[in-house]
């Protein structure tokens, strides 16, 4: 009984250090952003967040790929090639001159940064059903969050001390750690007999039966517009910290106080989703999402920025919302798909990131002097997904009449 919980506790480790690679290729990242986008002579700064948000759509292409190439030829060689990408993608950005390539490089990054990230959840799914599997998903995000916590701090560190290049450095030695620690203790979590002979067709007959499950297409769609509303903030939170409030010293630890705020929420959620659902979760989470969003646009429709003590107390909140929601989505979303599970992976972020990357790109540009384009954008991201959400009338009605 020991061992196996040892050997429970290591997995969830070695999840969540597998997508905090994914983590600290982005959010290491933003201290440097000004800097980089100097050295590569960008005129206009605020393309600078293309940075992020180009990694974001190369992690929805590449899960796209390595997805439905897991469910042939198992969930641990295609992570080995996932990485063998990133390794190149990483030698790019580090030795271009050029804004475009190191764009390139980026969505380089994310393509192979897809597979551990994509494999991450298939092998959760693999290993674990129901609300059990939402709770391990929640440790896994969990430890996960632990990465935005330190990763602007660290970045900033390496970029005074030596210069932007040593953060893909580091970020290249940190994945080859984790990518040992994979081989040697890690076994293959796709049985036998879900293991399906690879031909051409079989992304074509797993899209159609993808489609075919309702659930999972909604929540894969509220997944794509939360996280496109989160990633807004991601891609803005140097801009709106170092230039509206003048806080270039404070970023990183205001970054890490309030991915604090989604870990605590994280953490919260594995230990109540199985007593109260997934679903039921979800909901109140999404209700609280809106109502912030509403509450921050009529206190502040002038635009003017309230105090910074304000603005982070309603970003912690606003993100503590979303804590709830990242796993129990994606977990809401994969529970129909066991006998498509790398595919359904795939399709789920592949559709979430390519929804995102746009929303974040088209409400960042209105980011500029005020951060309530940003709290309009939570809006209507957030009414958007409650309607899907509410489409789902059986599921709506049913539990309310148990309740």
């Amino acid at each position: 009984m020991r061992n196996q919980r040892r050997s429970q506790v290591e997995f969830i480790v070695l999840m969540a250090a597998l997508m905090s690679i994914v983590a600290l290729s982005i959010d290491a990242v933003l201290p440097a952003l000004p800097d980089i986008g100097d050295f590569l002579s960008v005129k206009d700064a605020t393309d600078n967040p293309k940075l992020i948000t180009s990694i974001f759509l190369g992690l929805g292409i590449g899960q796209l790929i390595f997805g439905p190439l897991s469910d042939s030829f198992g969930r641990k060689p295609i992570v080995y090639i996932g990485f063998v990408v990133f390794i190149i993608a990483s030698i790019i950005c580090v030795t271009t001159k050029s804004f475009e390539m190191m764009l390139f490089g980026r969505i380089l990054q994310g393509v192979g940064l897809a597979s551990p990230r994509t494999m991450c959840i298939a092998m959760v799914r693999d290993s674990y059903s129901g609300d059990y599997m939402a709770k391990v998903l929640s440790f896994v995000v969990m430890i996960f969050i632990l990465i935005p916590v330190i990763a602007p701090s660290l970045g900033q560190f390496l970029m005074n001390h030596y210069h932007w290049h040593s953060i893909f450095i580091f970020n290249l030695g940190f994945g080859v750690l984790v990518m040992l620690w994979f081989w040697i203790r890690q076994p293959e979590t796709l049985k036998p007999q879900y293991k399906i002979s690879y031909r051409l067709s079989i992304f074509k007959t797993g899209t159609i039966a993808f489609f075919r499950i309702k659930p999972a297409v909604i929540y894969t769609i509220l997944s794509g517009l939360i996280t496109g509303s989160f990633m807004v903030y991601l891609s803005t939170s140097q801009r709106i910290f170092e230039q509206q409030y003048n806080m270039k010293e404070e970023f990183p630890l205001i970054f890490a106080s309030l991915a604090i705020s989604v870990g605590l929420s994280t953490f919260m959620n594995s230990q109540l989703v199985v007593k109260f659902g997934m679903w039921r979760i979800v909901h109140f989470a999404m209700l609280s999402f809106v109502l912030i969003s509403l509450v921050f646009i009529i206190l502040f429709s002038s635009g003017n920025n309230p105090s910074i003590e304000v603005l982070l107390g309603f970003f912690a909140l606003q993100f503590f919302t979303i804590g709830f929601l990242f796993g129990n989505l994606r977990a809401l979303a994969m529970e129909p798909m066991g006998h498509i599970a790398g595919i359904g992976s795939a399709l789920n972020g592949f559709i979430s990131t390519v929804m995102a990357v746009p929303i974040a790109n088209y409400i960042g540009k209105f980011v500029i002097d005020s951060v309530t384009p940003l709290f309009v954008g939570f809006l209507i991201c957030g009414l958007v997904s409650l309607a899907l959400f509410y489409s789902n009338s059986a599921k709506f009605s049913r539990v309310f009449k148990n309740a």
